[in-house]
C-alpha cells in the first residue's frame, strides 16, 4: 500500500511540475488548446457533411458515430496527455545517454519513462471526447443500462491499456535503433485504424486486413469495442477477448521494455 501511495504522490508531483511549465508560457498553452479545438471542429464538420448525404457509415448512424468519434478522441487525448511525448522522447534519452539518470533513480524505470512529463494542453481533448459521447447518447435517446456502462468502462480501460502497450513497444526499439522515427510512424497507422469502424473492412479484399488488426495486432478493437458495447450490440465474447488480449499485451510490452533495458549500454561504457 505504501508503494502505491508513493507512486501516486510521484504522479501528482509530475503533474504539478508539468503544469507549472505550461503556465510559464500561458499564451502558447491557450494556443495549443485552441488548435486542438479547431481540429475537433474540422472533424465534426467533415462527418456532418458526409451524413448530409447518407444515413449511416458502415451501419453506424450519425448519433452512434458521434459517440464512436468521442470515444476515439477521449482515448487519443489521454494517450497524448500522459504517454505520447514521453514515448517519443525516449529515443533522445538513449541517444544522449540521459537514460543513465533514469536507471539510477530508486523508482520503476517504466513508470518514470511513461509519466515524467504530462502534456496538459491535450488534456481537454479527453473532456471534449466525453462531451461528444454524451451528446451522441442524448441524440439517440439512450436509456441508462448499468451493465452496458460497466462493460463500456472496462472495455475503455482495456483500449487505453492496449494503446499504451503498442506505444511502449515502439518506444523501446530505440535502445537498438537509437533513431527509430521511421518505426515510430507505425503509431500513426494505429491511430488511423482506431479512428474508423472495423465494419469498413467487410469487402472481400479487406477482410484479411480487418482480421489481422482485430485479432493479431488488435488496434481496431481499441475504440470499436467500447463504442459498440455502449451504442450498438453488446458482444460478451469480444469483450472477453479484449480483456484477455489486454492482459497479454501489457505483460508482453513490460517484458519487451525490460528486455530493451537489459540491452542498453550506458553512456559511460
Amino acid at each position: 500500500m505504501q508503494s502505491v501511495l508513493r507512486y501516486l504522490r510521484l504522479f501528482f508531483a509530475f503533474g504539478r511540475f508539468s503544469l507549472l511549465g505550461e503556465m510559464a508560457f500561458r499564451a502558447n498553452y491557450v494556443l495549443k488548446v485552441i488548435v486542438e479545438l479547431l481540429w475537433l471542429c474540422l472533424m465534426l464538420g467533415f462527418y456532418r457533411t458526409i451524413f448530409g448525404h447518407t444515413s449511416s457509415i458502415a451501419d453506424w448512424s450519425e448519433p452512434q458515430y458521434l459517440f464512436f468519434l468521442g470515444c476515439f478522441y477521449a482515448v487519443d487525448g489521454l494517450i497524448e496527455t500522459f504517454f505520447l511525448s514521453n514515448a517519443s522522447e525516449f529515443a533522445e534519452l538513449v541517444r544522449s545517454g540521459n537514460l543513465d539518470l533514469v536507471l539510477l533513480r530508486p523508482i520503476d524505470e517504466q513508470f518514470l519513462v511513461s509519466f515524467r512529463t504530462i502534456e496538459w494542453s491535450t488534456a481537454p481533448n479527453a473532456l471534449l471526447g466525453a462531451g461528444l459521447m454524451i451528446f451522441g447518447l442524448y441524440q439517440m435517446g439512450w436509456a441508462f443500462e448499468p451493465m452496458r456502462v460497466l462493460t463500456f468502462m472496462t472495455a475503455f480501460a482495456c483500449g487505453l491499456a492496449m494503446a499504451y502497450s503498442f506505444l511502449i513497444v515502439l518506444a523501446s526499439t530505440s535502445v537498438w535503433m537509437v533513431r527509430n522515427q521511421s518505426l515510430f510512424e507505425l503509431w500513426w497507422l494505429f491511430t488511423s485504424l482506431m479512428r474508423y469502424p472495423r465494419e469498413i473492412f467487410r469487402a472481400p479484399w479487406a477482410v484479411p486486413i480487418g482480421w489481422f488488426f482485430s485479432f493479431v495486432v488488435p488496434a481496431l478493437l481499441v475504440t470499436n469495442i467500447p463504442a459498440s458495447t455502449m451504442v450498438k450490440v453488446l458482444e460478451p465474447g469480444l469483450v472477453l477477448y479484449m480483456v484477455t488480449a489486454t492482459v497479454v499485451l501489457v505483460w508482453a510490452s513490460r517484458w519487451f521494455f525490460k528486455r530493451a533495458l537489459s540491452s542498453y549500454r550506458s553512456a559511460s561504457s
